[in-house]
């Protein structure tokens, strides 16, 4: 038996190779990648790689409804991830940083499928939590989103946004 170093997490670096090879051009690949990551980890296993999962795995999806389903998810584990939880991955992260973004594809998910008024109460919600957002490209690429989507909502366009993760080039 190996064991990994002390700091490294096997679960999130497949993740990570996973989200590579969809960002790479090999979505289906991914996917079934991240499926079988998911069968492993359970719906009650670790949060943080719940959560990412999930996230990452709503990109990999054009349909709304699908993206949906696991942006749904992925929030509902950011709910049970502590911050010493996320530090352990990476010490500068905070859950609270994770609510924007989550917020926000939701926000576009249900966008997409027409249903403003739940896009609405995403939307607001990334909003509310988009102050604490880090300065810099990450946090000017999600505000630049969020603005986006909000004004796609108020005009009920359901047209997929070409700038969203997963969008076909």
């Amino acid at each position: 038996m190996t064991t990994a170093p002390a700091g490294s997490d096997p679960t999130m670096e497949a993740i990570g190779r996973a989200v590579a090879e969809g960002r790479a051009g090999d979505t289906a690949s991914a996917r079934r990648r991240l499926l079988s990551l998911w069968s492993a980890i359970g719906v009650t296993g670790d949060p943080l790689h719940r959560c990412s999962l999930a996230h990452h795995l709503a990109d990999l999806h054009e349909d709304p409804a699908q993206a949906l389903a696991w942006d749904i998810r992925a929030l509902d584990a950011a709910d049970a991830v502590t911050d010493q939880r996320v530090q352990e991955h990476h010490a500068g992260l905070r859950v609270a940083g994770f609510s924007p973004s989550l917020h926000l594809n939701l926000a576009d998910d249900y966008r997409r499928l027409g249903s403003f008024e739940a896009a609405t109460e995403h939307i607001d919600a990334a909003r509310a939590h988009a102050p604490g957002l880090p300065r810099g490209p990450y946090g000017d690429l999600l505000r630049g989103a969020v603005h986006e989507v909000a004004e796609a909502i108020a005009g009920r366009d359901r047209t997929p946004r070409a700038s969203a993760p997963g969008s076909p080039a």
